[in-house]
């Protein structure tokens, strides 16, 4: 398609008819007028400082997501909280109230899984930036509503907004991460993300443990929602999105500012390019010179009809990937620990004192662990880490349920550590990769709606998982860790069966992979192992990618 029209692969535009106030490019982009367009929208955050920056603020928005987490397990036992919401105290007299407790909770995921659904509508049509804008608003107004809530009605209701507002940000700051990131340290980077909702989660342990009254610490996430929404506001748009967007000179202004490097220097003309054909070869229709603006703007608008494709573009094994990595993340049962480690350390008959003191250094040592995944995700790659977590949670959620079996001082002392074994287990192989994965294993044009629809994925099983767990507790005891040790069993030979290595790859890269392995009728599991798959913009990708015939460059896929 664009061999008849440009001759020079590494240079070449999007061909796509003007939908903004830009002018469309004609043949080589590198011209004294488009230079000068991208001259207009240079950035003064360039290289390291503006990677670090967007890491900065994104991670923002992770701790505010950990600290709106972990606050409510560490209030669920105070005694100031209790008097204020008696619904929640369970006991010999109110056994019914673990339904009532566990809804407390659990209706903050209701509010997530509605907010991350909207972006099936509003994701593409905002842009990332102020997506995660309208987010952090809609959490500001939450977090007042709570801090303001005398009734245990209310305080649903606060908690269902805040979700709302939370449901949005998780469901658009990876991809924006991911699309900002070079592919070498992509991983990492992300990883950063993982750690920091460890991080919000253990401030959230130590503030509650403290003689300060409720309403105060259930305040203090305003302040990480007003850092993430005026940082976001001096960091650029995702080059991706402006591409998408008919936007060719702010992309490519922001493509060199990340890589630090003049819009003339072959990589980043290659990024550009890939990045390019990827929106060409995901739209509906080709897109020409002079088109109107309304047929043009219809012609990309992704239909949710497209999630369930096949052929080159494989969305829908894509999306299904990004929607069971997620779900798998929630039926390991890590959410047992992140809302109810205070009462979890009181049934092993610790004191409430104590209890809080334990699940305060429980959630400092979830932070410690989870560094360890930054140093290792793109050097040890996706799929090991996510192996090698599954395993050792299985094998710790065994010894839960045979020493929860046994009664005596030295099986919760033993219980006990075990709960911080599986908080390790999980930083290292599944938090951060669950918000990293999904970013980068679907293609851009369903980006947005996949990355919706996988974050719902989280939010509904995670709704699920919190609700069940005070009344399992209550009604089987420690058979509900037998439960959890048979679902984090069967994650294993998922991963290893279905879960391409995307390691290394940039975005575009991925669309090479899964068009390959759909060509040659092979896993994408078994192509993302290879070596020999050409990268994103090069002419052998394009023939794979179905944007050129074989015989238009003289390359047979022999050469493949």
């Amino acid at each position: 398609m664009y061999a008849s029209k440009h001759d020079d692969a590494s240079t070449r535009p999007p061909v796509f008819s003007s939908g903004h106030d830009e002018p469309p490019l004609e043949k080589d982009p590198i011209t004294a007028e488009f230079s000068a367009r991208v001259e207009s929208h240079k950035l003064s955050l360039r290289g390291r400082k503006l990677t670090m920056a967007i890491a900065i603020v994104t991670g923002t928005g992770f701790t505010l997501f950990g600290y709106d987490q972990g606050v409510m397990s560490a209030l669920l036992s105070a005694k100031q909280f209790e008097k204020t919401f008696p619904e929640v105290v369970v006991n010999d007299a109110h056994k019914n109230h673990a339904t009532l407790q566990s809804l407390l909770v659990a209706i903050y995921e209701i509010g997530c899984l509605i907010g991350a659904l909207s972006n099936l509508w509003i994701g593409d049509r905002l842009g990332r930036r102020r997506t995660i804008v309208l987010g952090g608003l809609v959490m500001i107004i939450g977090a007042i509503l709570q801090a303001a809530s005398f009734s245990y009605a209310q305080m649903l209701i606060a908690r269902v907004i805040t979700g709302l507002g939370n449901g949005l940000n998780t469901s658009t700051v990876p991809s924006y991460h991911a699309e900002c990131s070079p592919a070498t340290r992509r991983g990492s980077l992300i990883m950063i993300e993982g750690s920091l909702i460890t991080f919000g989660i253990m401030i959230s342990f130590w503030a509650n443990g403290s003689s300060a009254q409720w309403r105060v610490p259930i305040a203090l996430q305003i302040i990480f929602a007003l850092i993430m929404i005026v940082g976001i506001g001096f960091l650029p748009e995702s080059p991706r999105w402006l591409l998408k967007s008919n936007r060719p000179a702010e992309a490519m202004a922001v493509i060199s500012a990340l890589d630090d490097k003049p819009i003339t220097d072959p990589q980043v003309k290659r990024t550009f390019h890939a990045i390019s054909e990827a929106v060409e070869m995901e739209d509906l229709e080709p897109r020409t010179f002079g088109a109107e603006k309304s047929s043009t703007m219809a012609s990309r608008k992704p239909s949710l009809r497209e999630l369930f494709t096949g052929g080159r573009t494989q969305n829908f094994r894509r999306v299904s990937l990004g929607i069971v990595i997620q779900c798998f993340q929630q039926i390991t049962g890590i959410n047992i620990i992140t809302y109810y480690a205070t009462l979890l350390f009181e049934r092993l008959g610790i004191s409430d004192t104590k209890s809080r003191i334990i699940a305060a250094c429980n959630g400092t040592e979830y932070f410690l662990a989870s560094l360890i995944a930054i140093g290792l995700i793109d050097k040890v790659g996706r799929r090991k880490l996510m192996l090698f977590g599954s395993t050792g949670q299985t094998l710790t959620m065994i010894l839960l349920a045979v020493l929860g079996s046994i009664s005596g001082s030295g099986a919760q002392v033993v219980s006990a550590v075990l709960l911080f074994v599986f908080n390790s287990f999980f930083a290292v192989g599944w938090l951060g990769m669950t918000w990293l994965y999904p970013a980068e294993i679907v293609g851009l044009r369903m980006r947005a709606p996949a990355n919706a629809l996988s974050t719902a994925s989280n939010w509904m099983f995670n709704f699920l998982v919190v609700m069940v767990t005070g009344p399992s507790f209550e009604n089987i005891s420690w058979k509900t860790y037998i439960v959890f040790a048979s679902l984090n069993a069967i994650i294993i030979p998922a991963v290893y069966f279905f879960f391409p290595e995307t390691a290394g790859r940039s975005l575009e890269d991925m669309d090479v992979i899964f068009a390959l392995a759909y060509e040659e009728g092979v896993s994408p599991v078994a192509v993302s192992l290879r070596k020999d798959v050409p990268v994103a913009g090069s002419p052998e990708a394009d023939i794979i990618l179905g944007l050129k015939s074989s015989s238009s460059e003289g390359i047979t896929n022999s050469s493949h």
